[in-house]
């Protein structure tokens, strides 16, 4: 099992950087206040859905009751509509956790706003996203917001720490801070990176596979934004683009082309849009290094020929 997944934490106490959420969560459970639809906004990786996950537990809603789904039109809002005035199977509540609802269509997000506005007292609802400026403000006006943000250096050496007593790992101080580089504030990228090097030996092999799986996550968000969300603006684009600084953006280009080749070879409706995205990232960034890569990106956004 992979280490972010064996080492998630069951419990409010066990989450790592986020004291003032986990405070506001601990009050109203212990204050019997509890909210029936809640927010949780911040980056990926920072422990949205885990605690989501703690707060169903803490909700005692049996797993035959929790549903962690991810809807998009209105007909799935529906279907939740449709269950939710039927009681539990077991236990006393039913829980929906909504992941990324911001990509929740208009109509969705107004059919959703109707059951938030009548939802019955044996129902809750824990929405996640890393894009709440995407939900209309009417439907996050119906929830308590919860923020998570990125973890600090000192936590996540902390976290690092703990997880390789636990598993009897032993790096040097130099692995543990270039995965704390390379984590950009993530507990999850941590121990993505940590999961890579656990069985290797050398110290010079802990850093080369650090920077090959850190470039391998950041050419992934760059394909994802160009060749399978056609609509990103240039302005989400430099965003994903600033988390590259101090990476090698020709290693970069290599796993962007890789993956645009075999989009392309499917010849499927992906084809031409590939072929645009390897048009652009023909030439080499050896010289032109993280303008390269920036100019390639917004050839392809802004369609320049």
């Amino acid at each position: 099992m992979e280490l972010y997944k064996k080492h998630r934490p069951k419990k409010l106490k066990d989450i790592y950087g986020q004291p003032t959420t986990v405070t506001k969560l601990n009050n109203i459970f212990e204050h019997d206040n509890i909210p029936h639809a809640m927010l949780f906004t911040g980056p990926s990786g920072c422990g949205k859905t885990t605690l989501a996950r703690i707060v169903r537990r803490k909700l005692k809603c049996s797993k035959y009751d929790f549903h962690e789904d991810a809807p998009r039109k209105i007909d799935d809002i529906r279907l939740i509509g449709n269950r939710m005035r039927q009681a539990p199977m077991k236990g006393s509540c039913l829980v929906w956790l909504i992941d990324e609802a911001h990509k929740l269509t208009s109509d969705a997000q107004d059919e959703f706003l109707k059951m938030l506005e009548d939802t019955p007292r044996h129902v809750y609802f824990l929405l996640t996203t890393t894009d709440p400026q995407k939900l209309k403000t009417t439907v996050k006006n119906r929830c308590t917001e919860f923020t998570v943000r990125p973890l600090k250096e000192t936590h996540i050496q902390a976290l690092l720490q703990i997880v390789c007593k636990e598993e009897e790992v032993k790096v040097t101080q130099d692995v543990i801070c270039k995965i704390i580089d390379n984590s950009n504030g993530s507990a999850r990228q941590a121990l993505v990176l940590l999961n890579a090097i656990i069985n290797l030996e050398s110290e010079a092999e802990m850093l080369e596979a650090i920077l090959a799986v850190t470039a391998e996550t950041q050419a992934f968000a760059i394909v994802q934004a160009l060749l399978y969300k056609p609509k990103t603006s240039w302005k989400e684009m430099a965003r994903i683009l600033k988390a590259t600084e101090g990476e090698e953006p020709e290693q970069i280009r290599w796993l962007v082309l890789s993956c645009c080749k075999t989009e392309l070879l499917k010849a499927g409706h992906l084809s031409g849009r590939a072929f645009l995205i390897i048009d652009a990232f023909r030439d080499n960034f050896y010289d032109s290094k993280l303008a390269g890569l920036a100019a390639a990106c917004y050839e392809v956004i802004e369609g320049i020929k």
